[in-house]
């Protein structure tokens, strides 16, 4: 039921699902571009659209008694960002101890323009064994969907290319706020 009512408001807002869910269980999803407030209302919905239980990490402080059941119930895990585990130890940890876990992180973490994405999403996959599966909102074609896995390898900037070539045509709310597709590790590659 929540599929196809979540399909029929996307359908009046004027938005279309490309392509199926991902057949991964465990993964992490790339959120991008994000550049607007409305990227995580819609991913909620159209993660309903495609009957995917997302999850998403928020710092501890922001699960209190009266918003917790609303944040969990939505996918939200707490985070303890003074725990001595850091955050890629923590979600790997997540990842271990679940038979389904899609975490969908915002590679940008930010809405404005950045140089570098954040390197978070690669070393949470690699550390936890788990597949990198892009995800997308095109506002250009009010278009939303998922790309195939990406295995992390460990050579980031051969992986990047995958991800640099699947976000080339996909526009942002704000498309001049969506920055290069890259990482501070993969630097060293004149390339880019």
């Amino acid at each position: 039921m929540k599929i196809i009512i979540a399909t029929k408001l996307l359908k009046y807002l004027g938005w279309s699902k490309l392509g199926s869910a991902p057949q991964d269980r465990r993964c992490v999803l790339v959120a991008a571009p994000h550049t607007s407030n409305w990227d995580f209302p819609l991913l909620l919905l159209f993660a309903m659209a495609y009957g995917v239980k997302i999850h998403w990490f928020a710092k501890k402080s922001l699960f209190t008694p009266l918003t917790g059941w609303l944040m969990r119930g939505l996918g939200g895990v707490a985070v303890d960002r003074g725990s001595p585990h850091n955050l890629v130890a923590q979600m790997a940890m997540k990842f271990s101890s679940q038979a389904e876990f899609l975490l969908v992180v915002p590679t940008e973490a930010t809405r404005k323009r950045t140089e570098f994405w954040k390197s978070g999403f690669y070393q949470i996959a690699m550390q936890a064994k788990v597949p990198i599966v892009p995800t997308f909102l095109d506002y250009g074609q009010k278009q939303a969907g998922f790309g195939q896995s990406l295995w992390p390898t460990g050579d980031v900037a051969e992986d990047m290319q995958y991800l640099r070539a699947f976000y080339q045509d996909k526009k942002g709310l704000f498309p001049a706020q969506f920055g290069p597709v890259r990482l501070k590790d993969e630097m060293d590659n004149t390339d880019l």
